[in-house]
């Protein structure tokens, strides 16, 4: 995972030195996040379905994402993201539940932990390039590191996955007065036996030429149905700001 950014980072870094028509976007994203839902069944044979969001008590909190992008002439844009989740869920289960083959007693206290942190690599495409439209099409690789934990007085385990998976990413903006527009951006993708999405939609303020910031929602939703069944949505109140280098063609968000 770890040498899949370095990878990354040093692509990126080569087209910028090596395109002057590069425009290179810096941003970064932060607000509050809150489970939509959580459900576990681990394993998906033999294992208790249960909730981190019904049968415990999620805790909202402080979330931050960063990503880094260059647009080459106007058309095909770069751009690599860091987006790490992890969420804490407490309290005291009302029945047994049997998770990676432990057996967690009723009526004891459990502190639960979900990681999903996300890097991924886009090339994107703007199909309509226009002052008050963008409109791009292009594919994400996702690279996970995931964790669900549970741990009580008497029990610890935790179930973790990285892996791997390709996605379709989209993007659209539109100006709508002055310098304001309405921006929406997202990774998706739905097969037989899992599902990913994470769509932002917010309203934008180009505050100058370098400097455009935005407020909206976002949703992460996905999951698998395999060897382990797992299928969470969460809530994201955001807020953000991108700062553009050499900004001499229209700029993205």
């Amino acid at each position: 995972m770890y040498k899949f950014v370095q990878i990354a980072i040093f692509l990126m870094f080569s087209i910028l030195w090596n395109s002057s028509k590069a425009q290179a976007l810096f941003d970064v994203e932060t607000g509050i996040v809150s489970t939509g839902y959580n459900d576990v069944r681990i394993p998906n044979n033999g294992g208790t379905f249960f909730s981190l969001k019904d049968d415990l008590n999620p805790k909202s909190k402080l979330f931050y994402r960063l990503r880094a992008s260059y647009t080459l002439k106007s058309r095909v844009t770069i751009s690599l993201l860091y987006a790490p989740l992890e969420m804490v869920s407490n309290g005291s289960l009302t029945k047994d539940i049997i998770f990676r083959n432990n057996t967690f007693a009723a009526n004891n206290n459990i502190n639960a932990v979900y990681k999903f942190n996300s890097y991924r690599l886009t090339t994107r495409v703007n199909i309509i390039n226009q002052p008050k439209i963008i409109f791009g099409l292009g594919f994400t690789t996702k690279v996970r590191d995931a964790k669900i934990s549970l741990s009580n007085s008497f029990i610890s385990t935790e179930e973790t996955s990285v892996g791997m998976v390709p996605i379709i990413n989209f993007y659209f903006w539109r100006r709508i007065k002055d310098k304001f527009g309405l921006f929406l951006n997202g990774d998706a993708l739905f097969a037989s036996r899992g599902r990913a999405a994470d769509i932002h939609i917010a309203g934008t303020y180009k505050y100058s030429d370098n400097i455009t910031l935005r407020a909206g929602y976002r949703f992460l939703e996905g999951g698998s149905n395999g060897r382990v069944y797992g299928f969470a949505l969460f809530h994201y109140g955001s807020v953000g700001i991108s700062y553009t280098i050499n900004n001499k063609q229209q700029n993205e968000i």
